[in-house]
């Protein structure tokens, strides 16, 4: 099954459970903790997409437990996703190329060339604020 995901290029990312967690306030997103269950252990990430925003973005929590948010498109296939690893602190593309990424979306090995854009990621009273001012 995962081969087969893999050639199809369907990441392990799901959407939030709760779509109501997160809100695009134009300049930067606003996730609340409280209501995003899925990214509150290290490795545990959500697909944001829709509502207004530019571009799909992964936001995922670092075994560092800091908090991390790419635009979720592979530099090498284009309309691939990115997956965390959830025992490496690497992201993954989705594809059966795997293009593998650092948390700052450097290149690691693969075919990818280039680094994946990143989104600036603060946390103040329990939400998460990502500027959509890209950081790369």
């Amino acid at each position: 099954m995962k081969l087969l995901k893999q050639i199809l290029g369907i990441c392990s990312t799901q959407a939030p459970k709760d779509e109501g967690c997160w809100v695009n306030n134009g300049d930067h997103i606003s996730v609340g903790l409280n209501r995003a269950k899925e990214i509150l252990k290290p490795g545990g990430a959500v697909r944001l997409e829709g509502k207004g925003l530019p571009d799909r973005i992964l936001l995922f929590q670092g075994l560092d437990g800091a908090f991390y948010a790419v635009k979720n498109k592979c530099t090498h296939i284009g309309g691939r996703r990115i997956d965390p690893t959830v025992d490496k602190d690497r992201i993954t593309c989705c594809s059966v190329m795997g293009s593998v990424f650092n948390y700052k979306g450097e290149v690691v090995s693969g075919p990818a060339k280039k680094p994946l854009t990143t989104y600036p990621v603060t946390v103040d009273q329990g939400r998460i604020l990502i500027s959509l001012t890209k950081g790369q």
